[in-house]
C-alpha cells in the first residue's frame, strides 16, 4: 500500500468536494483503485469508512472498474459494522443489483443478499436501509424467495420507525404487490 494515498484517504473529509477530488484521482489513477479497497477492506483502520465514500462515488459513475476485485468485495461485505461505511457500502450493493454491466454469480449474489439481510435487520438508519431494501428487492426479481423475507422483515415493528424508514418501506412494499 502506498503511504502517501493512504494519508491523502486519511486527511480526506465528508465534504462533496474532498470525495470527488478522490474519487476523480482513481479515474486519473486506476492503479490506486486496489488500495482504495484494501483500506475500506479493514474495518479496524479509524479511515476505513472514508474509503467507503469514496468507492460509493467511483462505483456509481463507472461499476465496471470493481469487475476484477468483485468477489472479494463480496466476501468482505459481512466484515461491516460502521453505519457510516455502510450507507456507502448498501448503494454499491444496489449498483450491483441494478446493473446491466456486471453480472453477479450467485455466490456473489448470496454474500450481498446475506449482508443486505444482515443490515436491514441491524441498522436503525433510515439512509441505510432505504438502500439496502432495493438492492435486495433487485435481487428478488431473480431469487423470489428474497421478496418474501423482506416483506416479512419490512412489516415488523414497522410503526416504531422514522418517518424516512416508513416512507422507504411503504414505498417497496407496493412495489413488492
Amino acid at each position: 500500500m502506498n503511504p502517501e494515498y493512504y494519508t491523502t484517504i486519511a486527511n480526506s473529509t465528508a465534504h462533496r468536494k474532498s470525495r470527488d477530488d478522490n474519487k476523480n484521482f482513481i479515474f486519473t489513477h486506476p492503479e490506486y483503485l486496489k488500495d482504495l479497497l484494501q483500506i475500506s477492506y479493514n474495518t479496524t483502520d479509524k479511515n476505513h469508512h472514508k474509503a467507503c465514500w469514496i468507492l460509493e462515488l467511483v462505483f456509481e459513475e463507472k461499476i465496471e472498474l470493481i469487475q476484477p476485485h468483485l468477489n472479494d468485495f463480496c466476501q468482505n461485505l459481512s466484515l461491516y459494522t460502521s453505519d457510516s461505511a455502510i450507507r456507502s457500502l448498501s448503494k454499491i450493493c444496489l449498483f450491483l443489483a441494478q446493473s446491466k454491466k456486471i453480472i453477479l454469480t450467485e455466490t456473489q449474489e448470496e454474500k450481498i443478499t446475506e449482508a443486505c439481510l444482515d443490515w436491514l435487520i441491524q441498522t436503525k438508519k433510515a439512509a441505510n436501509a432505504a438502500y439496502t431494501m432495493r438492492a435486495l428487492y433487485h435481487l428478488g426479481k431473480r431469487h423470489s424467495w428474497i421478496n418474501e423475507e423482506l416483506k416479512l422483515i419490512l412489516s415488523r415493528e414497522f410503526e416504531n420507525q422514522t418517518p424516512g424508514y416508513r416512507f422507504a418501506v411503504k414505498d417497496l412494499l407496493k412495489r413488492l404487490r
